[in-house]
């Protein structure tokens, strides 16, 4: 351990140095939080299905449920990501990365090949593997990246999930730009745009993202504050850019120019990191400079015996045990906080009432969201406000994240404000947005996106936080994409069983009522209130059920939440620091400046 004096400020000078920095700031750990800025960006596609489901509705002839079919694939594709997690238990990021990126440019380069009948019209379920590989890939842009960054700052994970989230929330917006300067107006050239770009961009970062053992660094948080106001003004120009679009035509060019405006915010979180990276730099230039001595110990305790001095190795005084196996002790788990092994986790009655809210909350949520294009046109809205629900909910989504996990962050830290209860009153506001679609208030589909919206997108992080919190870091990677599990099976029951056939049923009495036969493979639409209200009445209810039931992890956490969860990540980091200055004082006497010469031969 290195003790080092005081020396004048050091600048950049000439090549050695600008190479040197460039490589503190490739290989640091910031750079790995933009890189994963621009996985999250683009790794959003499965938000933008109301986009271009019409699309496959209308060119392969297919009716609501086999719509929501695809829908319901599409979601556990996404959500389903055990196996991303387990692969990456056992290899490097990179390596899950790379797999997902392939994953993502096969299924939707299928699905493309599909619609604009390249290839003979698919089977149904072949469509609905296409769609669950294209989608599957996200669980592991989420794995590699995100996963990788919650280790790297485990004290600042509320904040971390939330601006890597608030990204996710985000790309449907930024990708609608893009895609609108670079196709236009073509929807079928959106399926391949979303196939290609976001495995480019995986390939570019592969071997960015990887683990590096936390540091800690006093105003870490500060740095994400930096990241998040960059992020707010990006989000802010979308938003803006979504109401002028509303009112005014755009032309491909002026899209060309907004949308050189979205990559420019894309990449100004690079100025936070290189400003952050530099002073690392600086830090570690100093120390080589430094004419001061440097001493190094090697050993902590030294102890005198017959005029001889001995030193001793230092003892650690933590309480070393053998590991848990994954099939020991699975009824038996440690305490909250701790590591659990996998299984103890999953048959955790605490995972089991995360589980059955996130069922309600998260499947009700995503529901609405899937079904934006279809309910606009049975609710009669213009067909040019799809786009517009589908940004705003992509905009919210954003702000409900990032406001989740920065504001739980503050408020646990500052109140002891548990996480569990922000969950109860997120699932508690959505039902405001279901009911505005049920009872068809005017306008309100325009509100009800951005309820919904920003409670679909404030869930995730209170989930995944949750998650890392009662069950430790250890096994994260899976426990993570287990918890993502919740989201397809609420899906498949609120949007495939419910809303979908419930559509499927009024559209068929409204042609039995005009006196018109169906033909085979003939689309099938619905107008009016009554195509989603009964469907809606039903999700608020199981949300309000979800609701419910988190109260009851509310109380079970209440003591934990009332403690000091990051005294343990606090207390490791401190062994260092209190080295670091003991070492600094010994330096200052003869007799330990004596000793410490004796334990470690001169460096000259």
């Amino acid at each position: 351990m290195a003790v080092i004096g005081g020396a004048s400020s050091i600048g950049v000078h000439g090549w050695g140095d600008i190479k040197s920095l460039s490589t503190q700031v490739i290989t640091g750990r910031w750079f790995v939080v933009f890189a994963s800025f621009f996985i999250m960006a683009a790794a959003g596609a499965t938000y933008m299905f109301g986009l271009y489901s019409p699309e496959i509705k209308q060119t392969l002839g297919y009716d609501q449920s086999t719509l929501n079919l695809l829908s319901f694939f599409k979601d556990f594709g996404s959500n389903v990501g055990v196996l991303s997690g387990l692969i990456n238990e056992l290899t490097p990021p990179w390596v899950v990365l790379a797999i997902g990126a392939v994953m993502n440019f096969v299924g939707y380069f299928m699905i493309w090949l599909s619609v604009t009948k390249r290839v003979a019209k698919p089977q149904v379920w072949l469509m609905c593997l296409y769609i669950c590989i294209g989608a599957n890939s996200q669980s592991f842009a989420n794995t590699g990246s995100l996963v990788t960054c919650v280790k790297i700052f485990p004290e600042s994970r509320g904040v971390v999930l939330g601006i890597l989230k608030g990204y996710v929330g985000l790309s449907g917006a930024i990708i609608t730009q893009l895609y609108s300067a670079i196709y236009y107006d073509d929807t079928k050239a959106l399926i391949l745009f979303i196939g290609w770009l976001p495995a480019a961009i995986s390939f570019v970062f592969l071997r960015t993202i990887r683990y590096m053992k936390p540091v800690r660094q006093p105003n870490e948080v500060k740095v994400f504050y930096n990241f998040l106001y960059i992020s707010l003004g990006l989000a802010g120009f979308l938003l803006v850019m979504i109401v002028i679009q509303k009112i005014v035509h755009f032309t491909q060019s002026e899209f060309g120019v907004t949308a050189s405006i979205v990559v420019f915010l894309l990449f100004l979180p690079a100025a936070v990191v290189i400003i952050e990276e530099y002073k690392t730099w600086q830090s570690r230039k100093f120390a080589l400079v430094d004419p001061s001595p440097v001493k190094i110990v090697t050993e902590e305790v030294a102890t005198v015996a017959n005029g001889i001095t001995v030193s001793e190795p230092k003892v650690n005084e933590t309480v070393l045990t053998k590991d848990t196996r994954w099939w020991q002790n699975v009824f038996s788990p440690p305490d909250r906080g701790e590591d659990y092994t996998i299984l103890q986790a999953l048959f955790s009655i605490d995972m089991l009432i995360l589980f059955i809210s996130c069922i309600c909350g998260v499947g009700g949520t995503l529901t609405a969201i899937d079904n934006l294009g279809q309910i606009g046109t049975s609710l009669r809205y213009p067909k040019r406000s799809t786009s517009t629900f589908v940004s705003l909910v992509s905009i919210w989504n954003y702000l409900g994240r990032v406001f989740s996990g920065f504001a739980s962050e503050y408020f646990l830290k500052k109140y002891r404000f548990p996480r569990p209860l922000m969950l109860t009153l997120t699932l508690l506001l959505s039902c405001v947005g279901h009911l505005l679609i049920a009872f068809d208030v005017k306008d309100g589909l325009y509100v009800a996106s951005v309820i919904i919206g920003f409670c679909f997108g404030a869930q995730w992080p209170l989930l995944f936080a949750i998650i890392s919190e009662l069950f430790g870091l250890k096994y994260y990677a899976t426990l993570y994409n287990f918890g993502s599990v919740a989201s397809p099976l609420g899906l498949y029951v609120l949007n495939v069983k419910i809303t979908g056939h419930l559509y499927d049923k009024e559209a068929k009495e409204q042609l039995a009522a005009l006196g018109i036969q169906r033909k085979e493979g003939q689309e099938l639409n619905c107008v009016g209130v009554n195509c989603f209200k009964i469907s809606f009445i039903i999700i608020t209810a199981a949300t309000l059920f979800g609701a419910i039931v988190s109260l009851i992890l509310v109380a079970r956490t209440r003591k934990f939440y009332k403690s000091d969860i990051y005294k343990r990540f606090r207390e490791e980091a401190k062994v260092p620091e209190a080295e670091m200055k003991g070492v600094e004082k010994r330096g200052k006497t003869g007799e330990d400046a004596k000793v410490v010469q004796q334990v470690v031969p001169s460096a000259n």
